[in-house]
């Protein structure tokens, strides 16, 4: 007996529909590799739709005062709070998280984070009046841009929709977001939770539009002559093919893209301490974070006695089923990188050494343990490129300066890390690392204050805080005679 699959719906102008010429795709829980319920494959026919009722509901959500959106956005954290166990549910089914850590590690900052950008909603100020011809004022208005064609991951479907519709929202705009086609159940839900929101408090359903489908999907929407914005959050080649798109009517690009990210350990570093702060950022959502701390850079007169502890941490650290509170986390997210990390240990180099880990974990699922490798070198290709998978590789070096040389030497620039106990060498390596983050003594935690972005191929533009509020808004000067 088959079991029923469970069907999502676009959400556009306040209405949860199909596809319009009823086009599926199949939505599998990486945690059993079963489908579990099947979602729109929209076309054309819907993008017109949704970019039409965002384009409307725009000039009333733009002209409202600050504060009436800030009480929008405070309302929609206050439901998600309410409603967080359905939210979990989702999130853990869409991607096979642990449950518990869902909870623990998602709902509170998300629910930080859009109350933040309800208070930047406020914020829209520019700089002073003032004149700067003889007989003339200088203002400067601070604008939304317009409707934002947002594309959000799969590695983190719930929580970078936030990051996509929050500042975007506060700021005025209106957003039609499209979720990663293996992972679209959380955003369905959160679109419900929105237009809820709408309704209650009388705004236009269009505000706020999800629609599900794949890179056709997201391609369409980029390439709408409706959005003034695109927004992804993905890999390098999305970003690119984004950007190119983009660029055929001047539209503006936020790219939040790949990272590399060097851990660098000097050997006057805490070591038990580095190991284990450094697996938890490494191993942490399988892996599947573009912060990852997976490219560990060890100093040569401490490397041994590292790995040997990393090697032992990864033994203990545990992935497994979503109710099993002891485990760090679940599966990869799907068939494709499951493959994708496996041929990574497949081709790697005869002087690599897996140190622990380097295998599928169970019979259902796409599980793969915590792995170390270590004996690589700098052009190797599991140090050049990135893995998305629970796997840390370390590399030996002798001194500061190859160090610095080696962590910059890739072509990702989001994030970094830097162990030590000296001060003065933890400014220098800050000011020395090509990354949008330098971490020091530790790796990984984010708040909404602090922007999230990088540089090179990690892509342009920041997430959270007032950069990333800035980046969903547009700056005129407004110039008026003091002559009659």
């Amino acid at each position: 007996m088959t079991t029923a699959l469970r069907r999502l719906r676009n959400y556009i102008d306040g209405e949860f529909r199909d596809a319009a010429d009823g086009r599926t795709t199949e939505v599998v829980n990486p945690a059993t590799g079963e489908a579990y319920a099947t979602a729109p494959l929209s076309g054309a026919a819907d993008v017109d739709a949704a970019m039409a009722a965002a384009e409307a509901a725009f000039p009333v959500w733009r002209d409202l005062i600050p504060a009436e959106r800030q009480k929008v956005l405070l309302k929609i954290a206050d439901r998600f709070e309410e409603r967080a166990e359905e939210l979990i549910a989702a999130e853990s089914e869409n991607c096979g998280k642990p449950i518990a850590l869902v909870r623990s590690e998602e709902i509170p900052p998300m629910v930080d984070q859009i109350r933040f950008f309800a208070g930047a909603a406020r914020m829209l100020e520019g700089r002073s009046a003032g004149e700067y011809m003889e007989g003339f004022t200088s203002i400067i208005r601070r604008e939304p841009v317009g409707v934002c064609a947002q594309v959000a991951p799969w590695n983190y479907p719930m929580m970078m929709a936030v990051w996509k519709f929050a500042p975007a929202m506060a700021a005025g705009n209106t957003v039609v977001i499209k979720p990663s086609d293996t992972t679209p159940a959380s955003t369905v839900l959160i679109a419900d939770i929105i237009g809820s929101v709408l309704d209650e408090l009388g705004h236009p359903r269009g505000v706020f539009n999800v629609l599900c489908g794949d890179r056709e999907t997201g391609r369409l929407m980029v390439e709408h002559e409706v959005p003034a914005m695109a927004s992804i959050t993905g890999s390098v080649r999305a970003g690119m093919q984004v950007a190119e798109s983009a660029s055929k009517d001047l539209k503006r690009v936020h790219l939040e893209l790949g990272g590399k990210a060097p851990v660098v350990v000097f050997e006057d570093t805490d070591i038990p301490k580095a190991v284990e702060d450094i697996a938890v950022a490494g191993y942490f959502n399988a892996g599947q974070d573009c912060t990852a701390a997976t490219r560990v850079l060890v100093q040569e007169s401490i490397h041994d006695e590292f790995v040997a502890a990393l090697a032992k941490k990864a033994a203990e650290t545990k992935t497994g089923a979503v109710d099993d509170e002891d485990v760090l986390y679940g599966p990869l997210n799907n068939a494709n990188q499951l493959k994708q990390v496996k041929g990574f240990i497949e081709r790697l180099p005869a002087h690599a050494k897996i140190e622990a880990g380097g295998e599928q974990v169970g019979e259902k699922g796409y599980f793969f343990a915590p792995t170390v490798v270590s004996g690589l070198k700098q052009d190797d290709e599991i140090v050049q490129h990135e893995v998305f998978g629970p796997v840390i590789t370390v590399q030996s070096f002798s001194d500061e300066k190859q160090a610095v040389e080696w962590a910059n030497g890739v072509e990702y620039a989001l994030a970094s890390s830097v162990w030590t106990k000296d001060h003065a060498r933890a400014m220098r390596l800050s000011k020395s690392l090509d990354f949008g983050c330098v971490w020091i003594n530790t790796h990984i935690p984010l708040v909404a204050e602090m922007p999230h972005g990088g540089f090179k191929k990690s892509g342009y533009g920041k997430d959270l805080s007032a950069y990333g509020f800035d980046d969903y808004t547009r700056i005129k000067h407004v110039m008026t005679s003091l002559n009659d």
